[in-house]
């Protein structure tokens, strides 16, 4: 019989570099606090999304509880949320 047998070490390998190589994503969560219309502007002037977008995402925060705002590495998306808080936003990152 031929053919190529895999080892529980060689299957962790590839897990571990999937884990690495998986995209975060930068989430704005609901407060009680910030206006719908301050919420779209911010996303406007941080993200430079269309008013359109803007109001997509701010509605998925409010009736949803959150909307994912961007993604991509690890340290951008820590970025995107510092530049949120500065803004009075609620923003986590996660993995994607």
């Amino acid at each position: 019989m031929t053919g190529t047998q895999v080892t529980p070490a060689q299957a962790t390998e590839t897990e571990e570099t999937a884990e690495v190589d998986r995209p975060w994503i930068t989430v704005v969560h609901n407060d009680p606090v910030n206006l719908m219309s301050y919420v779209t502007w911010v996303f406007q002037k941080l993200f430079g999304y269309t008013r359109e977008k803007a109001e997509k995402l701010m509605l998925d925060v409010h009736h949803k509880g959150r909307a994912v705002v961007s993604s991509g590495a690890r340290e951008r998306m820590e970025h995107d949320a510092s530049r949120l808080h500065a803004h009075g936003l609620w923003a986590t990152i996660e993995k994607s």
